[in-house]
Formats: structure tokens, C-alpha cells, sequence
């Protein structure tokens, strides 16, 4: 390898690891109690090294909501492309996103209740610069990647209304619904491990039937 190559992986290592300790120190403390500051201490670099890579605390929130969304998204797109039973593609898609969710609890967390706390009811001083509300082109990205996969569901959902499976016609309406439910789930089952839930793969599976069958045509 040469001089060059090393460098550019060792820069990118350090910007995933002050990207990891930022997504952990998020989930644990809360977005607001967290300062570039802290993220620098927790990898044991200076500040100035942090701003290297990222401007503000905005754009590391948004660039892990990003790589979580990425992720996410590369799951569910692949169940939407399949060529299975509609239905059975909407199952398939509802568990992989709780499944997701339970494997991945800090991404989840940031990106699914953290962020959207952070980003929109924002009134602490301590954040750097900018409001995330401040730029049109952050608008967009922030939309972009969260849409293109909540996509990936309304797709499903389409596909569904199409042959006639579903009582509610309207693609949004059921998307919606259905995204609640699986949000909901997912975020207790990270959020109250101490609560006596009933075998977990069985309350999944549970909730997913009462979700499909919820909006299915009898």
C-alpha cells in the first residue's frame, strides 16, 4: 500500500470512529448534552481535529442519520424488488425494519427519536453555527435519504393497493399506519428492556399480523 492509500485509510478511519463515539455518546446522553468537546475526548483527540472532518455537531448528527438510512434502506429495497406475493413482501419488510431496529439500537435511536427531537425542537445555545433548519440543500439531504427509504415501503404498499388486497386506497394513509406500528414496537423494545414483553420473536410476529391484517381486504 502505498503512502497516499494510507493516509486516505487512516483518514477515514478517524472520521468513522469520532462518527461512532458521536452515535454512542448521542444515544446514551441525549443529543443536547453532547459538545464536539466531548466527542473529542471520547476518541482522545483535540477539538480542532474534529472540525477537520465535520463542520458542527449538525453534521455529524445528520451524516450517522444518513449512514443509518443507507443501511436501512438497502434491506427493504431488496425485499421491494423481489418478485414474491405482495403481502408476503409487506410482512417480510415490516419484520426487517423491527429486526433492524433491536440489532442496531443506538443507529436506531439517533436517527429514529434523537434526531428528529434534536433537529427540529432545537433551542440550545450549545449547537455550532447553524440551525439544521438553516439551508435548503440540508433540507433536501435530510429529506432524501429518509424519504428514499420510508420509498421503499409506499412501494410495497402500492403494489399491495394495486391488486385490490388492502381496505384503504390511499398509498400514504397505509404506509403511514403501518410505519407507526413497526416504530412502535421497535422503539419500546429498545427503550423498556426491563418491561415482561412475552417471547420477542412471538410479539413480532404478533404485532405484524395485526398490522397486515389490519389494512387487508377480508
Amino acid at each position: 500500500m502505498g503512502v497516499q492509500e494510507r493516509k486516505a485509510r487512516q483518514k477515514e478511519n478517524l472520521r468513522q470512529e469520532i462518527l461512532d463515539a458521536a452515535r454512542d455518546l448521542f444515544a446514551h446522553q441525549g443529543v443536547e448534552s453532547v459538545s464536539m468537546r466531548k466527542i473529542a475526548e471520547r476518541i482522545e483527540y483535540s477539538p480542532g481535529t474534529i472540525y477537520l472532518y465535520f463542520n458542527d455537531k449538525n453534521e455529524i448528527l445528520k451524516t450517522l442519520c444518513d449512514e443509518t438510512f443507507s443501511r436501512l434502506h438497502q434491506k427493504i429495497q431488496a425485499i421491494r424488488d423481489d418478485k414474491s406475493e405482495p403481502l408476503s413482501s409487506l410482512r417480510r419488510g415490516l419484520r426487517a425494519y423491527i429486526e433492524f431496529g433491536l440489532q442496531n439500537p443506538n443507529h436506531y435511536m439517533v436517527t429514529f427519536v434523537l434526531a428528529g427531537r434534536a433537529l427540529h425542537e432545537n433551542q440550545n445555545p450549545g449547537w455550532e453555527r447553524a440551525s439544521f433548519h438553516g439551508t435548503p440543500k440540508e433540507q433536501d439531504l435530510e429529506c432524501d435519504s429518509g424519504h428514499r427509504c420510508f420509498d421503499n415501503l409506499r412501494s410495497i404498499v402500492r403494489k399491495c393497493i394495486e391488486e385490490g388486497l388492502f381496505r384503504i386506497d390511499d398509498v400514504e394513509e397505509a404506509s403511514q399506519v403501518l410505519w407507526a406500528g413497526v416504530h412502535g414496537i421497535t422503539t419500546l423494545l429498545i427503550t423498556k428492556p426491563g418491561f415482561p414483553f412475552v417471547e420477542q420473536t412471538r410479539l413480532v410476529e404478533r404485532v405484524v399480523e395485526v398490522l397486515v391484517e389490519g389494512v387487508r381486504r377480508p
